[in-house]
């Protein structure tokens, strides 16, 4: 391989932000590595994804300890990647929830999503020998679930697919306040490895009809008021589209995974290139274009030993 893959060499700390988006509801941000989310109700926490370990977990547990001594009782992960969830074992909390086409997602591929982002992203996975294995929900829904923190309602919603099959958003109504997962980025490349991208700009569709007044994104900084959450919503679909168009007309025209990268970059880099984990993400979504527009529905399993694969294809 000519060289490694540009996440390998991202050995620098970020420095973290806890914000308050709405009344109790917090965004643990960190330049662009995976952000989670709290909300307080009225007698107990409930936390959106879990980071990569129990290490990078505790980071956001020492936040939440700052405003509040509460319980964290529910876990909720957006999707399945092993940088979003398997830190979960350090939260405690008795409730951990997923889609079920997540859970499904776990069972496909879990162990090989592990292996293949512990390869990409050392410096994420800080810790690593504390995670006691795979992280499984106690509880599944399709389509809708509602959750109560004493009176404080909380929904999880699948509105479609996008950065994965099995992505949710979750929503506090008393706030209008989202937690998106992946779905919606800001000045973050978006990870399209496992991605659907005809279903994704309907996705940001459908949370934009939600007209809300902050959303926390996957990474990248809180989003509060109704011009940031736009932005990042047209941003994102920019970022979406401008990815699969050029790889589509390479693939549709029987042209190789290397001439789809240099059509990808060529739209890509004047405008994304200055967005965190860009450079990473780049091969993967590559990839992921040039198959889908090929008719592949379901993404292939990301494996240590295919990433290399692609990668050197890459090179040639």
């Amino acid at each position: 391989m000519a060289k490694a893959f540009a996440s390998q060499g991202d050995l620098s700390e970020k420095k973290t932000s806890f914000t308050e988006i709405g009344p109790g509801i917090y965004a643990f941000t960190a330049e662009g590595d995976p952000n989670s989310g709290v909300i307080i109700g009225d007698d107990s926490v409930m936390v959106i994804e879990a980071q990569a370990t129990p290490r990078m977990a505790q980071k956001v547990i020492d936040c939440i300890r700052t405003v509040t001594d509460k319980p964290i009782t529910h876990l909720c992960l957006t999707h399945y990647h092993a940088v979003r969830v398997l830190g979960a074992s350090a939260f405690g909390a008795p409730n951990i929830i997923m889609s079920e086409k997540a859970r499904a997602m776990v069972v496909e591929r879990g162990q090989e999503d592990w292996d293949s982002e512990f390869q990409r992203f050392p410096r994420l996975f800080q810790g690593h020998e504390d995670i006691p294995g795979l992280t499984w929900p106690t509880a599944t829904f399709h389509g809708r679930m509602t959750v109560y923190l004493g009176n404080r309602r909380i929904d999880l919603m699948q509105l479609g697919r996008a950065h994965t099959a099995g992505d949710m958003v979750v929503y506090v109504p008393d706030a209008n306040v989202m937690f998106t997962g992946d779905i919606v980025e800001y000045k973050s490349a978006c990870y399209c490895g496992d991605g659907h991208f005809h279903d994704w700009p309907g996705t940001l569709e459908a949370i934009r009809r939600w007209n809300l007044d902050a959303i926390a994104p996957g990474r990248g900084d809180a989003l509060v008021g109704p011009k940031m959450v736009n932005a990042a919503l047209d941003s994102t679909a920019d970022f979406v589209r401008s990815t699969y168009g050029p790889a589509a007309r390479v693939a549709l025209g029987g042209g190789s995974l290397k001439q789809a990268w240099d059509a990808v970059r060529a739209e890509c880099d004047p405008k994304f290139s200055d967005y965190a984990i860009y450079e990473h993400c780049l091969p993967f979504n590559v990839a992921r274009a040039y198959d889908e527009a090929r008719d592949i529905d379901t993404p292939r399993i990301w494996t240590a030993e295919r990433d290399l694969q692609m990668w050197e294809a890459l090179q040639e």
